[in-house]
């Protein structure tokens, strides 16, 4: 497989690779929108719930899609970025502090969106794989990770379908484990790697993660609490 047919493809794939998960004490953390139905599928898979971290890429000056910095949702925003890429582009400091700013509005705007006054969910010593659609800077991903290591997981996983090879040595710095199918030699974009890769509107998000609680209340309690060998 060279490239997905759309996000729900790439994560009945994934699901495949973490299969060894099913039925533990896990939690699915999705990086919206585009982990969402990434997510949903491995979610699906495994009888684990859905939920979300919620991260805001910071693009640069003229080129919104180049992810120089991240911030996350968590006790305390957590600010990421690539110092070497700032550098590079000559990212001027004012830039980045009202960027910053923009972004933690946007993060506001979406737990509301999103979340609707749903209750995190609970993941303080259980093992939560963290899902996007693919890493090309690794920006939010990275943020992601140490928002959510501060809420005292057990383990922590990031599962991607594509990913750039320096990104998922980046994040594997950070996370315990790292699965990714596809590392491409020439990166690109994510996108080049889906045949469909639509921008999913805040009301499919909040939908889908409708769709997996329900799903996953409907499920019999399983056996939980192990660890795969």
């Amino acid at each position: 497989m060279t490239r997905f047919t759309d996000r729900a493809e790439a994560g009945r794939a994934l699901a495949k690779r973490l299969a060894a998960w099913a039925d533990r004490d896990v939690v699915v953390l999705a990086l919206p929108r585009g982990g969402v139905p990434v997510a949903f599928e491995i979610a699906q898979a495994l009888h684990a719930p859905l939920d979300l971290v919620l991260v805001r890429k910071i693009g640069a000056p003229d080129f919104e899609e180049l992810a120089i910095g991240a911030i996350a949702d968590g006790p305390e925003s957590e600010l990421v970025t690539d110092p070497a890429l700032i550098r590079r582009l000559r990212v001027p400091a004012e830039y980045l502090t009202a960027a910053k700013a923009s972004a933690q509005a946007e993060l506001e705007r979406r737990r509301a969106a999103y979340l609707q006054g749903r209750p995190r969910a609970d993941i303080t010593g259980k093992t939560v794989i963290l899902v996007d659609d693919g890493l090309a800077t690794g920006a939010t991903m990275r943020a992601a990770l140490q928002a959510t290591r501060a809420r005292n997981p057990a383990r922590l996983i990031v599962a991607v379908p594509v990913g750039a090879a320096d990104s998922l040595a980046r994040c594997a710095a950070l996370a315990d484990t790292v699965e990714c199918l596809l590392v491409p030699d020439d990166f690109g974009a994510v996108g080049q790697h889906y045949e469909r890769f639509p921008q999913l509107r805040d009301d499919e998000v909040s939908t889908q993660l409708d769709q997996a609680a329900r799903l996953h209340a409907a499920r019999p309690a399983g056996p939980g609490g192990g660890q795969p060998h």
